[in-house]
């Protein structure tokens, strides 16, 4: 967790509402840091919905495994996270870490290790002492009070600057209900599936299928389309639960993502999920700007996509933009390495608003004073025209600098 906070953090930070059937409480249980805490317990009331995506690494954690394993019961009852030790690559005794800790947990909260859910982040091939969790996790479930997700995005961060948390209420049938989630994640970060860690809660009634689907669906244009440094995590999980507690005040039950008294829901759902992933791009390792890549004029929306990528993941690109210098040149080179569609001749790119190239040139027009002082700014947009088809997509990330080398050097040590 990095002393100086990044200079592209929000500005504020939301007031993170109740929600019922949710409560949370952080501890320092000594995992790798000191002074500071690195476990947090989320306690759901009985009936709490689950639903989760997770990474796609042949290489996954434990706790993904567990998580894998115990999603198809559908119910949740608590969510152990520990920062520190991503309990991966750790054979056997990980596995053996995660029963433990879920054995712990079920004692503490009183219910079954089937309604467990765990996520672990730091260190990989490091194992995992769950004897850590052994009463600190009685106590938690004890003091466990509903609201304080500040502190809760707090105790799971790692290369983090600043806790990453957002919120949206929105109406279901008669009812208000909430939204709030948390994300952490900073470095090994190109999700293909979600992010590092993220937790979504809500009071919504919404049934386990359907949460699922919601989920698989939100992710696609949100957390998949950010990247830090092209790296997919072992450890990457996205959960959400659903307490439907706000049943009792008149939100109907929901069994399909497709129940048109969903619509206003899912919106809001999205923009939960959106903005937690602009702010772990917004937290890249030594990131200095932010940078959204939108590409157009695609075959299809997924050569975009392809592309887009191919842009935001070279280290050429990234370090000219920390250069604060508009090299095109570098994101053509990032178009035709790509692998789709793309003709030369046809293709336009500009740098916040303002056209460098053009028809496969530079643009006549072109003017280096304006285009570097427009490279000055926190924020910067890349467009590239493709002029081939309607495909269009978009992806964050962020630059490169030194301080991402410095990061990432001696990060294990």
């Amino acid at each position: 967790m990095s002393s100086s906070v990044s200079p592209l953090a929000p500005k504020t930070v939301p007031d993170m509402p109740v929600i019922a059937g949710v409560r949370l409480a952080t501890a320092e249980a000594g995992i790798r840091y000191k002074n500071r805490t690195d476990v947090l317990l989320a306690v759901m009331d009985k009936g709490t919905a689950v639903a989760g995506v997770f990474t796609k690494s042949k290489c996954p954690s434990a706790p993904v495994e567990w998580c894998r394993a115990k999603l198809k019961g559908g119910k949740a009852r608590a969510l152990v996270v520990n920062s520190g030790n991503a309990n991966a690559f750790t054979g056997k005794t990980g596995r053996s870490s995660t029963a433990l800790t879920a054995k712990i947990a079920a004692k503490a909260v009183g219910c079954s290790e089937s309604e467990i859910f765990l996520a672990s982040t730091g260190v990989i091939g490091e194992p995992l002492d769950a004897t850590k969790f052994d009463g600190v996790l009685g106590r938690l479930a004890e003091t466990a009070e509903p609201g304080d997700y500040l502190a809760a995005a707090k105790a799971i961060m790692t290369t983090d600057t600043f806790p990453k948390v957002a919120t949206a209420t929105v109406k279901l049938g008669k009812a208000k209900v909430t939204i709030n989630g948390m994300a952490k994640g900073a470095g090994m970060i190109a999700p293909d599936m979600a992010t590092m860690l993220s937790f979504v809660f809500t009071d919504a009634p919404i049934a386990p299928a359907a949460l699922q689907a919601l989920l698989k669906s939100g992710v696609e244009d949100t957390f998949n389309a950010v990247t830090i440094d092209g790296d997919t995590s072992t450890s990457d999980t996205l959960l959400a639960f659903a307490t439907g507690a706000a049943a009792e005040h008149g939100a109907p039950k929901i069994s399909r993502a497709s129940d048109p008294r969903l619509k206003a829901f899912v919106k809001a759902f999205s923009q939960v999920l959106a903005n937690l992933a602009e702010q772990v791009a917004r937290d890249g390792e030594g990131a200095r700007k932010l940078v959204e890549i939108t590409v157009e004029g695609a075959k299809t929306k997924a050569s975009a996509r392809k592309i887009a990528m191919s842009i935001a993941n070279s280290p050429l690109v990234k370090t000219a933009i920390a250069g604060e210098d508009a090299n095109w040149g570098r994101v053509v080179m990032a178009v035709g390495k790509a692998g789709e569609p793309a003709d030369r001749d046809k293709l336009s790119i500009s740098f916040n608003g303002i056209r460098v190239a053009k028809s496969g040139a530079r643009d006549p027009d072109y003017d280096e004073a304006q285009v570097s002082e427009a490279m000055k700014a926190p924020e910067i947009a890349i467009k590239v025209s493709l002029g081939l088809g309607k495909g269009r997509d978009r992806v964050m990330t962020c630059d490169l600098t030194k301080e991402y080398v410095a990061i990432n050097g001696d990060y294990r040590s």
